[in-house]
């Protein structure tokens, strides 16, 4: 044998050796068989439904070991309701793993969506009550700018007992803000936190120089604040008297 023909049946027989191994790699061989039968869920799951999530993995599941394809799997949870990331892994010889992180609502975000604590946005769940969640508004690009900017708000105005239910940034980068009382407070595009951190200090004294609630706030002022004041509280009007 000349060594043409050598090299030939060396090739010949390596194919032989490595098809039957990519072939199963790639789920050629095996494909519905060596199903992957025991689920194992990593993670703090409050919200996300158990069956439901069974029911989105088991067609990949009974694809097999070697053709199961994780990553289809890892999208297919990723788009469940409350699901905010998703890991698929498997384990021989039967066993699919999945680790989830929930999403945890942190504030409303614009009309329809949430912002969860790790700042993913995602659509509000079917019947879930979100009245006591802080509305925050802005640019999606710029929602982590929006949360630490309420967050700051939120210690500045603390230690007068105000909370901040809204804050937004519009198109233009201009803020606004509500408290809890119900002032609207408007802080412009330039010098947010400065402006913002010399009404919250100033506050306390310009409420205590006036009975009448404070309506708004305008603070796009260099050396001052245009304030609106509300009028003072009517006083209760009798209730009729039922006649004997």
């Amino acid at each position: 044998m000349n060594a043409a023909l050598r090299i030939v049946a060396w090739l010949l027989a390596l194919a032989l050796v490595a098809l039957p191994v990519v072939a199963v790699v790639n789920g050629w061989i095996g494909a519905e068989r060596w199903p992957l039968t025991k689920l194992r869920v990593q993670g703090d799951m409050q919200r996300i439904d158990p069956a439901q999530l069974r029911k989105t993995v088991l067609p990949y599941a009974k694809r097999g070991f070697f053709a199961v394809r994780l990553q289809d799997a890892q999208d297919a949870v990723e788009k469940l309701p409350w699901v905010e990331r998703a890991e698929v892994r498997k384990r021989w010889p039967d066993v699919m793993e999945i680790s989830i992180v929930e999403h945890r609502p942190f504030a409303r975000w614009g009309s329809d969506r949430l912002l969860s604590e790790h700042g993913r946005l995602f659509p509000v769940p079917p019947g879930l009550a979100v009245e006591k969640l802080p509305q925050l508004d802005g640019p999606d690009s710029q929602a982590q700018e929006v949360v630490a900017l309420y967050n700051e708000s939120r210690q500045l105005f603390a230690p007068m007992g105000l909370d901040v239910q809204r804050l937004a940034m519009d198109r233009r980068g201009s803020w606004s803000l509500t408290l809890g009382s119900g002032t609207e407070v408007v802080v412009g595009r330039a010098d947010a936190r400065p402006r913002l951190g010399r009404f919250a200090r100033l506050l306390p004294q310009l409420l205590a120089r006036n009975v009448l609630p404070l309506q708004r706030a305008d603070l796009r002022y260099t050396n001052g604040f245009a304030l609106s004041w509300g009028a003072p509280a009517s006083a209760a009007q009798p209730q009729p008297q039922a006649s004997t």
